[in-house]
């Protein structure tokens, strides 16, 4: 998978094995969602108003461009919150967070690209 993100120092510290969207991605220890995101792919998530990739907007948490799932359901801020061993996020929401209109049903129904 190519990344427009690449890390260019603290490459020695542990690594931390996660999932996005099912898949298994790693980052460091230290690292945040935001960080582990971009480094794993080309893309945060999608807007869910028109499908556009995203890739985090103020960096400090205080717009709302980074939110991501936890695959519970719980929203979680990808800009501050720390990458966690075996933590599992998603970069779309769950299929249960929202009542299944049929524009989120087009919407998840699209194919996550890298």
């Amino acid at each position: 998978m190519n990344s427009r993100f690449i890390r260019l120092a603290e490459r020695d510290r542990a690594p931390v094995e996660l999932r996005i969207d099912g898949r298994s991605a790693r980052a460091l220890a230290g690292d945040t969602l935001l960080v582990a995101l971009l480094t794993n792919g080309i893309r945060l998530r999608d807007s869910e108003f028109d499908g556009a990739a995203r890739a985090g907007f103020c960096l400090m948490g205080a717009c709302q461009d980074c939110w991501v799932w936890g695959e519970d359901g719980t929203r979680l801020r990808a800009c501050s919150t720390p990458v966690q061993p075996d933590m599992a996020v998603l970069t779309r929401p769950p299929a249960s967070y929202w009542a299944p209109t049929p524009d989120l049903q087009v919407h998840l129904a699209r194919e996550v690209a890298p």
